[in-house]
């Protein structure tokens, strides 16, 4: 399972905290597949990402009051607030802008019968879309938008 690690842990984070981080399972290939979706797309580089199983990851689940080693969603950090299921990927893809942005529309749907559809993906990802069984690689200028 996951460690606890405080969040007063040296070299983890810095002051200068980016604004937009996108936490993931770094386990599932859906969730791999769309960060890489998300990096050939964000054309601007406003993106950092980080597994949720990672330790950086790790200690920014405990600063949000996240639970480590539960979640079965994405986590975005918006503007140091953090969003969860259907509203953070709505926000992901208003962030990256250009013809993206449009689904943002989704947002008046109620969170409830959105959330209901991304649960049930998230629940069977793993199943319909398999497991990762190894790291991806980014190249050296995917690097730096790393945690």
């Amino acid at each position: 399972m996951y460690s606890l690690i405080p969040y007063t842990s040296p070299n983890l984070l810095t002051l200068n905290e980016p604004k937009n981080i996108l936490l993931f399972d770094g386990d599932c290939n859906l969730c791999n597949n769309t960060v890489q979706f998300i990096i050939k797309h964000d054309h601007h580089a406003k993106f950092r990402f980080t597994s949720l199983q990672s330790k950086i990851g790790i200690v920014l689940l405990q600063k949000h009051g996240l639970p480590a080693g539960s979640l079965n969603t994405v986590v975005y950090i918006r503007n140091e607030k953090h969003l969860i299921k259907s509203e953070a990927a709505l926000y992901i893809l208003k962030d990256m802008g250009g013809i993206w942005s449009l689904f943002f529309g989704f947002i008046i749907i109620p969170g409830f019968i959105r959330n209901f559809f991304y649960d049930l993906i998230a629940r069977s990802r793993k199943t319909l879309f398999g497991k990762s069984h190894s790291c991806l690689i980014p190249s050296p200028d995917n690097t730096k938008r790393l945690l």
